[in-house]
């Protein structure tokens, strides 16, 4: 066990062919693992490690390469420490003031992050996910051919989005999602789109400024 162990809209607001343009974090390499990662103990002891006992640890991984580690010790304590990590297809590695330099071998998936023999599952924020549906939709893109939008979001952030068109016809796109501060991206198939969202207790709006659009999507 480490000390140090480490730890993914526009929603289719636009018309059916249009897709948005790449961004930064867009065009981040390793967007599955960005956010928060979660590994907890199975026991009340937890696992011991260089004196200290770890209940529970997370790492938030930013687009900017920049990590923040959090450790929950069995007496109640959080050790937190940031810095800059570096990451290849099978190793990173993680930098910061005043610790040495860590190298480590891990596996990714889209919810799932195994970092030498540690397994850290990621988490949404508590609200998001579930099935969202349209209630008002805005923009100078949309115009009137788009009437309804259904998003469905799990927690294990896997999504599924369906635009219907006032002409009857509908598109369907399934994948992956990931989220950064208030910004979410659907990854799928044919490409992917970023959307900023505003969380309410009932009410998920996703808005795009490039394209000015806004969708404000009330839980079904």
């Amino acid at each position: 066990m480490l000390k140090h162990v480490i730890i993914a809209v526009t929603l289719f607001l636009t018309t059916f062919a249009v897709s948005a343009k790449s961004t930064d974090l867009t065009e981040f390499d390793y967007p599955l693992l960005l956010g928060d990662w979660y590994w907890f103990s199975n026991t009340d002891e937890g696992v011991e490690s260089e004196g200290a006992s770890y209940r529970a640890m997370n790492i938030k991984f930013k687009s900017n390469y920049r990590f923040v580690i959090r450790l929950l010790q069995t007496d109640g304590n959080v050790e937190e420490w940031d810095g800059k990590y570096d990451i290849d297809e099978s190793t990173v590695t993680f930098l910061s003031h005043g610790q040495p330099e860590q190298q480590h071998s891990y596996m990714l998936s889209y919810n799932q992050f195994l970092l030498d023999g540690a397994r850290f599952t990621k988490l949404a924020p508590e609200n998001l996910p579930g099935k969202w549906r349209s209630s008002q939709i805005s923009g100078q893109d949309v115009g009137d051919s788009v009437s309804e939008i259904a998003l469905s979001l799990r927690p294990d952030f896997l999504f599924s989005a369906e635009v219907s068109g006032k002409n009857g016809k509908k598109k369907e796109h399934r994948g992956i999602y990931f989220i950064e501060d208030d910004r979410i991206v659907l990854i799928y198939e044919d490409g992917q789109q970023d959307s900023q969202f505003r969380l309410g207790s009932n009410t998920l709006t996703l808005s795009n400024k490039q394209f000015g659009m806004e969708a404000v999507m009330r839980r079904e």
